[in-house]
């Protein structure tokens, strides 16, 4: 007989440890805070890895699901110097080895399979204590409560289940994101539709990039790069779009224009996205009756690996307490010595080491040696 698992959070590592539970015949509820699964944008394109995010898939049991759902074509990537010239392009191989999907796709195809009633909607949690003996009483905004034995936080950064484990807090780790979109691209956005192509692109330089990639349709998301103190994002209002565009434009003065109209021709007001992380070696000590993953448990800067490592970490765990249906604290010891390892494994791109954006090395010329062996 097991245990009943509560789960904290209703992104894609919770919903995958909810789902392969499900698989294996323990039953699990999910507390999300939000309303209800469309109250909010899911975000962009996610690349899901043929050795961990496509693992989980496989796990659950929905990997045809997951295949009806790749965006053909999307896994080519381009390397474009800030002058606009197109280095290198990396064709889709059609062979599946990172696969791109909607990400709000992703966790459609999740909750449609999971019972009814899996996922209680409005269940903001304020915050969780001990109740001895593995027990965790866990309190929401609304006043309810909620006792188990088996608790896991996926609640992401700011997670209110990580203070029973540790006291660790995400540190802003010197850049954001600003993100756009530009919608009927091809037609409205042509020469930046170009130079982008058929996938993603990358224009990268020591200290700033320009990142896009094509979403379902003609739609082209950005993300534009800079590594700067959070006081000098602060000092730009983002709630005036125009006055905020040109203002990070400036930071990309000489650049081509097809690349920086990515952000001075946006259909959307710029959002500012900081990043955030835990420390590299965050670790806990075993604590009955309770675990982490995902981001409340490795909170990384935005490496192309947070979604796929959720994923994994909620399918393990899973097969873990299912190994252990008499044991979960076993369960719970094998998920975070193979979690732990996983989080410390140096971010790869086709088995080379990805550069930080301040490296000097962070040019497309330098990337186009580094992938492919050819001199810049």
């Amino acid at each position: 007989m097991h245990t009943p698992v509560t789960i904290v959070g209703a992104g894609l590592g919770g919903l995958t440890l909810a789902r392969v539970l499900h698989v294996h015949g323990i039953p699990a509820t999910v507390y999300e805070a939000e309303a209800s699964p469309a109250v909010r944008a899911q975000g962009g394109m996610l690349d899901i890895h043929d050795h961990n995010g496509q693992l989980a898939l496989e796990a659950a049991g929905l990997m045809d699901e997951f295949r009806a759902v790749v965006v053909e074509g999307r896994q080519s990537m381009r390397l474009v110097d800030p002058d606009g010239t197109v280095l290198h392009e990396m064709a889709d191989d059609g062979m599946g080895g990172r696969p791109e999907v909607q990400r709000a796709e992703l966790r459609r195809i999740l909750l449609d399979s999971l019972p009814a009633g899996t996922v209680r909607w409005g269940h903001k949690v304020g915050g969780a204590r001990a109740l001895g003996g593995g027990r965790h009483e866990v309190s929401f905004a609304d006043g309810g409560t909620v006792v188990t034995s088996l608790l896991v936080g996926a609640d992401g950064a700011w997670s209110r289940i990580r203070p029973l484990l540790s006291g660790a807090a995400p540190e802003y780790v010197g850049t954001s994101f600003v993100e756009t979109y530009l919608y009927d691209a091809d037609t409205r956005h042509p020469d930046t539709a170009k130079v982008v192509g058929s996938g993603s692109m990358v224009a990268p330089s020591p200290g700033k990039e320009i990142f896009a990639h094509r979403e379902s349709g003609d739609t082209l998301h950005a993300y534009v790069a800079l590594s700067r103190p959070r006081d000098w994002f602060a000092a730009i209002d983002f709630t005036d779009a125009s006055v905020a565009a040109a203002r990070m434009a400036r930071e990309f003065d000489g650049w081509a224009p097809e690349l920086t109209a990515l952000l001075t021709d946006a259909d959307t007001p710029p959002v500012l996205r900081p990043h955030y992380a835990l420390p590299a070696e965050h670790r806990w000590d075993r604590t009955p009756g309770v675990t982490l993953i995902g981001d409340a448990a490795h909170l990384a800067a935005p490496n192309g690996e947070g979604a796929n490592l959720a994923l994994l970490d909620g399918a393990e765990l899973a097969k873990a307490l299912a190994a252990h249906p008499d044991d979960t604290e076993a369960a719970f010891t094998e998920h975070e010595r193979a979690m732990f390892a996983r989080a410390a494994e140096a971010v790869t791109f086709e088995g080379t080491e990805v550069h930080g954006i301040d490296s000097p090395h962070n040019t497309a010329r330098a990337m186009l040696a580094m992938i492919t062996g050819q001199d810049g």
